[in-house]
């Protein structure tokens, strides 16, 4: 029965071993198209269609290219496949030619001019709203206000109290960078703005234009939620964001560009906190 069983064991090497699922790890592996490399295994995906269907890239021959340019081998078939797989950067290359026309025809704004903003114009009934009730535009300020300290405490929590630093991690990495930032080109604060002493930060002192960190710390807050499947707290932050945006281009506190950036400022700091996380020993407090 040993004899035989070796013998089956053998049998199915032998196979395995023609078919070529068991190589030699060692053995240089067969070229595919221009991808020669060395002793680098090339690994393929049946969705990418172009390109011979290489999915993962490697250094190959010390990265320099041999053979035939990439475009060369490309099919009619390989075409339509890049636009059935890959609609969004197609969505993007259109936008590239639209805003490339845009940007050499559109006129410039004068220097006697204040600067254009969208939200600014989509936001005029808002705006003189508030500029004709001072009252309502201290409430608003003062509800802004205390939304900020929310997400502010939940984000130190995170850290000192549940043992979770990458939310606080971020406010740090995002804070710095936007003073950086706005250090570096300090922008005119517009001529609508409507102040209150009570906003954030409190007793209407100077504050940084370029990003929103109001909009940063939110995206922050909510992405850690989400993180920790708090998901009801998560969409209630995202909507107290938008309203919180909406007030600050109607009293003119933020231009679009700065709200806009600030949410992917919080996107970008909470993806690079969490590489740092990973990358460095834990923090004190962290279990």
């Amino acid at each position: 029965m040993r004899k035989q069983y070796l013998k089956q064991k053998f049998s199915t090497f032998q196979h395995l071993n023609r078919a070529g699922v068991l190589k030699d790890p060692y053995k240089r592996p067969p070229d595919k198209g221009n991808c020669r490399s060395n002793n680098v295994k090339v690994m393929g995906n049946k969705k990418a269609g172009a390109h011979g269907n290489v999915a993962y890239y490697h250094i190959v021959n010390g990265g320099v290219h041999s053979g035939k340019p990439s475009f060369m081998k490309w099919t009619l078939n390989d075409v339509v496949n890049v636009v059935r797989s890959y609609r969004i950067p197609c969505v993007f290359a259109v936008g590239l030619v639209f805003f490339m026309y845009v940007e050499y025809t559109i006129p410039m704004v004068p220097h006697s001019s204040p600067p254009l903003d969208w939200g600014f114009l989509l936001t005029r009934s808002f705006h003189r709203a508030l500029a004709s009730r001072p009252l309502l535009n201290t409430v608003l300020a003062t509800l802004n206000t205390v939304f900020v300290l929310v997400q502010t405490v939940y984000i130190v929590w995170a850290w000192l109290i549940e043992g979770r630093p990458r939310a606080t991690i971020s406010a740090l990495f995002m804070f710095t960078c936007r003073g950086i930032l706005c250090c570096s080109t300090q922008l005119p604060l517009p001529q609508e703005f409507l102040g209150s002493g009570v906003d954030f930060p409190l007793g209407n002192v100077s504050f940084f234009l370029f990003f929103s960190g109001h909009v940063a710390g939110a995206v922050i807050a909510s992405l850690d939620m989400r993180r920790m499947q708090r998901r009801v707290m998560a969409w209630l932050f995202d909507i107290l964001n938008v309203l919180q945006s909406l007030r600050l281009s109607a009293t003119r506190g933020h231009y679009t560009i700065d709200l806009a950036v600030g949410l992917g400022a919080g996107i970008l700091f909470d993806f690079l906190a969490g590489k740092y996380e990973h990358s460095e020993p834990p923090l004190p407090l962290v279990p």
